[in-house]
């Protein structure tokens, strides 16, 4: 956390009143990108990332990427906040014990970082997670929330996913298979003396093309938006964060359609969210490219309650993609993109961070 001196300002002129005081904490999301650790799981699809397998993936490159991750997370957001992100969630790791040897790495082993993890039923054993500074947050509940799908059809609809409220899922059958895929993290707890709500998404991949494959993130926005509405029922003014790998751009119909997002905070309803990388998409950022086509996969998108610019509370600020010139490949047929593991040097990730301010008045 840092206090901050700032201006007030009215309309296009500058206040005389006295600089006020700003408390500011930083949320990240970062997709690890394969955080495997280096022993065989014989439940899961990891075999690839083992000193035998196809990335001959042995305990120096694994010490060298907890190294280059430890970096990215301890400079997320310095430009305006010297403390290194206060939450940070995180997507495809392995399991808890690499986010232990992770939080143990110099750059961030004084933070003091708590960890919120559960197993997933994703095949290949990739999992979301939570960190946050014990410091400053205080959690009082959490869980895993499952997104059920089945393939028949690849999915139905987002509709009727939705519908399916806590009645059990159907039955699977020869030609009705689950689709194994990341559950969806709540965590609730106090960010100094104020309840905030982070739900953690990575949502089901484009295999198979966007197309076919779009109806999986609807069901998965669905599911998410379902998590908000009960939070919002219970308490209307539910400061929530929802952030992660949603591996669709903020103008896809999960977002626009199911989430309803806005780009513009004006254009907010009561209990609507706003997106903040909407804009920053119309400006060409990006936090992952392919065939040197960029999009913002990584998002963080917060409730009406969080952008009232009141700032007697905690509120969003401004938000940001950490995308440095160490974190980019400077040659090759990649150049310019994300700086990746490659067969000759362990790099960072194929996504860049993205992270959020959260401010608040101090007397």
């Amino acid at each position: 956390m840092k206090t901050l001196l700032l201006l007030i300002s009215c309309g296009l002129t500058i206040c005389t009143a006295q600089p006020k005081k700003y408390a500011i904490h930083t949320v990240a999301f970062y997709n690890f990108e394969n955080l495997f650790d280096t022993i065989n799981n014989p439940v899961t699809n990891d075999d690839e990332w083992t000193p035998k397998g196809f990335q001959h993936w042995d305990s120096k490159k694994y010490f060298k990427k907890l190294h280059n991750l430890s970096q990215v997370l301890a400079e997320i957001g310095t430009t305006e906040n010297t403390n290194s992100p206060t939450l940070i969630a995180c997507s495809e790791i392995e399991n808890r014990a690499v986010l232990e040897d992770l939080i143990q790495q110099p750059f961030i082993s004084g933070k003091e970082y708590g960890i919120i993890h559960y197993d997933s039923p994703d095949k290949r054993g990739i999992d979301v997670a939570l960190l946050y500074q014990k410091k400053y947050f205080k959690p009082t509940s959490y869980t895993n929330i499952p997104l059920i799908l089945y393939s028949k059809e690849k999915v139905t609809a987002a509709k009727e996913i939705s519908k399916q409220e806590d009645e059990d899922a159907p039955e699977a059958s020869q030609d009705n298979h689950r689709i194994f895929t990341r559950d969806q993290l709540l965590v609730t707890g106090f960010l100094e003396n104020e309840e905030v709500h982070i739900i953690v998404n990575h949502w089901p991949s484009r295999s198979g093309g966007e197309k076919k494959s779009s109806p999986l993130r609807e069901a998965a926005a669905a599911l998410n938006r379902k998590i908000i509405d009960s939070l919002q029922n219970i308490n209307p003014n539910a400061k929530v964060i929802t952030l992660g790998d949603l591996n669709d751009g903020p103008f896809n119909s999960s977002l626009k359609k199911i989430l309803n997002t806005k780009a513009v905070k004006a254009d907010v309803p009561p209990l609507g969210i706003f997106n903040p990388f909407e804009s920053m998409s119309n400006k060409g950022f990006g936090t992952i490219a392919f065939r040197d086509s960029w999009d913002i996969f990584d998002q963080i998108m917060v409730t009406q309650s969080l952008i009232q610019d009141k700032f007697k509370q905690f509120q969003f600020w401004k938000a940001g993609i950490y995308n440095k010139p160490f974190l980019i490949q400077n040659s090759g047929p990649y150049k310019g993109y994300p700086k990746r593991h490659s067969a000759t040097e362990v790099g960072y990730s194929d996504h860049f961070p993205v992270y959020i301010y959260l401010i608040r008045e101090t007397k």
